[in-house]
């Protein structure tokens, strides 16, 4: 399984070659769209991950109460 960094690495490439592909001029709308859907595909990945990884740490802030962390924890998780 990915690290997070391996998942941060590979979106930092593909968003280069997004970048590539808009410097390089006007290119195949279908070939950007592929690109950018896969961006959001591994972000969200990532997203999961970290969510799942570091969920326990964030439950273990001592200056708030349990309620008041779930609820902070769902407020993030649900604003866009």
């Amino acid at each position: 399984m990915k690290t997070s960094e391996q998942r941060i690495n590979n979106i930092i490439g593909q968003l280069e070659g997004v970048k590539k592909m808009l410097a390089d001029g006007p290119q195949d709308c279908v070939s950007l769209i592929v690109q950018l859907k896969a961006v959001k595909s591994a972000m969200a990945s990532l997203m999961e991950k970290i969510i799942a990884d570091e969920f326990s740490y964030c439950l273990l802030d001592e200056k708030l109460s349990s309620q008041q962390k779930m609820e902070k924890i769902f407020k993030e998780l649900i604003n866009k």
